[in-house]
């Protein structure tokens, strides 16, 4: 703005514009500075009933809990998933989307979706064969969802729900990861030692990476996408697979522990993460009532502490950062110490065990960030 050319209107004109400007400043400064100050809150989102059709261990919805806040209970989210007696299905999987500030929770019948924000059930489909655990790509356009242990996966529209193509592989079907790429999606059948690898553009099969010891339970995918760890059956520990190649390049077997009888999934170790930051493999060993923690930065990877736990656990994630490790046991365990410093229980003070749960962060009441089911590596660059 150009000034008057009279010296004594100058300074006259300089302070008015200067009162002027420090008012407008005053108006939106505090609101931007509210906006980039908003304290991240970090909520961990458990669906229920997570153990089998159990409701004595969480009930039935979508339990929400305070990560910063020694995991203190916050509020139950109402959720679908019925069956035709009106009983509550069992869960089997939970994902979510940034992208589309949806989450997502599969029943043995059904697929719903809900709203973030409003909470509200957005849809909810059945899908001839069921559901079994999904994933869905980083930008929330795509969702595969293996059919309950059958002969195909449905890819649908993280938007309706819709079937956008069938995957067949008859493998019977079940748990499935969507590298945090988004190019490629991971599926396990309970009928095969391969993990089937698909590109998400054009829906191929394009590699199998094993064979595997025997059929192939829960697994993981770092971030590069170069490496999974899998369960399988009969085996207490994992082993290590090459997603490039596809050649098997490790079996790792738990040391001071014996197999032995469990209470669910006939599996000995059914649940295996890995520390974001990737210097961990952690592997549930249910039969003992035991986490075991193994060093990933060397190849096999080796056995490095074993951590106590109040059940048997049949699963495993971690919070985004990697604070903490969630078993399904509901102990939370704090990484670095190896020591639990919570347990999750519900409204009215009962103990919270889930095999589904995901940390969601917010920030001025919108989804920022979001962790997945599956204790996925993050490290994405060399």
């Amino acid at each position: 703005m150009t000034m008057p050319p009279n010296p004594r209107f100058r300074a006259a004109f300089a302070s008015v514009w200067l009162i002027v400007a420090s008012a407008f400043a005053g108006m939106i400064a505090p609101e931007c500075s509210a906006a980039d100050d908003a304290k991240v809150e970090r909520r961990l989102y458990v669906a229920a009933p997570g153990l089998r059709d159990y409701l004595e261990y969480g009930g039935h919805g979508l339990l929400v809990f305070d990560v910063d806040h020694d995991h203190k209970f916050v509020k139950r989210i109402a959720t679908a998933g019925l069956n035709a007696s009106g009983k509550p299905n069992n869960v089997k999987g939970i994902c979510a989307s940034i992208a589309t500030g949806k989450v997502y929770i599969s029943t043995i019948q059904q697929l719903m979706c809900l709203d973030l924000v409003t909470e509200k059930l957005l849809w909810e489909r059945s899908y001839e064969g069921g559901c079994d655990r999904m994933s869905m790509t980083p930008d929330g356009r795509l969702i595969y969802l293996p059919s309950l242990e059958g002969p195909f996966w449905n890819v649908v529209s993280g938007e309706d729900g819709a079937i956008v193509a069938k995957l067949t592989l008859d493998s019977a079907s079940h748990n499935t990861v969507v590298g945090l790429k988004g190019n490629e999606a991971y599926l396990a059948g309970l009928k095969s030692p391969f993990l089937a690898v698909v590109d998400t553009k054009t829906q191929k099969v394009v590699r199998n990476v094993g064979p595997f010891a025997a059929s192939i339970r829960p697994f993981t995918v770092n971030g590069r996408q170069t490496l999974c760890f899998v369960n399988v059956n009969e085996l207490l520990g994992f082993e290590v697979g090459d997603l490039t190649t596809g050649r098997k390049l490790a079996r790792v077997e738990v040391q001071g522990f014996e197999k032995g009888p469990t209470k669910r999934h006939g599996c000995p170790s059914h649940g295996v993460g890995l520390t974001p930051d990737e210097k961990e493999i952690w592997v549930t060993d249910a039969h003992n009532s035991q986490v075991h923690v193994f060093d990933a930065t060397t190849m096999p990877p080796s056995q490095t502490a074993s951590i106590a736990v109040k059940d048997q656990p049949g699963w495993i994630t971690f919070t985004i950062d990697g604070q903490y490790a969630y078993p399904s046991t509901g102990d939370v365990i704090d990484v670095k110490s190896r020591r639990i410093v919570a347990e999750l229980k519900d409204e009215n003070g009962q103990l919270v065990q889930s095999e589904k749960m995901i940390e969601i962060d917010f920030q001025d009441g919108r989804p920022v960030k979001v962790a997945d089911q599956f204790g996925l590596g993050r490290v994405e660059n060399p």
